[in-house]
Order: structure tokens, then C-alpha cells, then sequence
């Protein structure tokens, strides 16, 4: 029964992780169609395939690793609570998508999809509290989003007695 369980987990994975690269792919296909030919010939040549080879192997490499944390994660050894054990194999796999949602940030060109990718932070980390509350888990330790600078780095507020 277990492996069973696990075989539908990892599929349900595997097609997530498909339809998002799909969606990635077919994006960037409508950008470039939608760009005019003048600025595709200047990002065009040699020099800019390579770039964008190295930044999409770059991209697939991050991508593999969240997955593969992910999956890895998911594994667990039931303890007879049910709702324990959904938990357990549901935090990875938000955290999955967080991290997968993160690799479009870094990567990704498209400002839809970076927005889109910024929902899926915030919402899967919502749904991670939600399921650790329900279950009597302690929430995770706050951390800025990705797109934040964290206070220490940024620039000073300045006082109102500057003004």
C-alpha cells in the first residue's frame, strides 16, 4: 500500500513539474513571437544562444534540484495519524513549489510569470502555517520574501528631523 501511495505522489509530482515547464516553454514562445523582428535579431547570434543555453541548463539544474529535495522529502513512514502524515508529505511538496516558483525569479524573463511565481510564495507558504496549525505543528521561523532586501542590507530610513 505504501509504495502505492508513493507511485501516485511521484506521479502527481511528475505532472505538476511537466505542466510547469510546459507553461514556462510556451510563454517564452509567445514572447518571442510577439517580439519585433528588430529586437530579435539583436538578441540572436552565437553569443546570445549560448546565453540563453547556459541560463536554461541553469535553470533545469535548479529546477531538478527543488524537485528532487521534494520528492525526497515526501517520503514517510506512516504513524498512524493521518492527518500527521498528509502534513509531513505535504509541507515538501509546497515547499516544492516554493522553491520551483523561486527558480522563475531568478531565471525567468517573463514579469507574468515572475508575478505569478510571487503568488505561489506567498500562497504556499500560507497553506503550509494553515496545515502545521491544524495539526498542532509549530510554524515555521518568518523570513522576508525573496524579492525583499533584508533590513540589516538595505538603506537607512532617514529621520523626520533630517527634513
Amino acid at each position: 500500500m505504501m509504495g502505492c501511495r508513493k507511485m501516485t505522489v511521484y506521479l502527481i509530482a511528475a505532472f505538476a513539474s511537466a505542466i510547469w515547464v510546459a507553461a514556462v516553454r510556451t510563454t517564452a514562445a509567445q514572447e518571442r513571437a510577439a517580439m519585433p523582428a528588430a529586437q530579435q535579431h539583436a538578441h540572436s547570434g552565437p553569443r546570445a544562444l549560448a546565453a540563453a543555453t547556459d541560463n536554461e541548463a541553469d535553470f533545469f539544474a535548479a529546477n531538478d534540484t527543488a524537485m528532487n529535495k521534494m520528492m525526497a522529502d515526501m517520503t514517510v513512514a506512516p504513524t498512524g495519524d493521518i492527518d500527521r502524515d498528509f502534513v509531513a508529505m505535504m509541507v515538501p511538496h509546497h515547499q516544492g513549489a516554493i522553491d520551483m516558483a523561486l527558480t522563475i525569479l531568478r531565471f525567468g524573463k517573463s514579469e507574468q510569470l515572475k508575478r505569478l511565481a510571487q503568488e505561489i510564495i506567498v500562497t504556499q507558504q500560507q497553506e503550509i502555517a494553515a496545515m502545521k496549525l491544524a495539526v498542532g505543528e509549530p510554524l515555521p521561523p518568518p523570513f522576508p520574501a525573496p524579492t525583499q532586501v533584508p533590513a540589516s542590507t538595505g538603506p537607512r530610513p532617514t529621520s523626520d528631523r533630517a527634513r
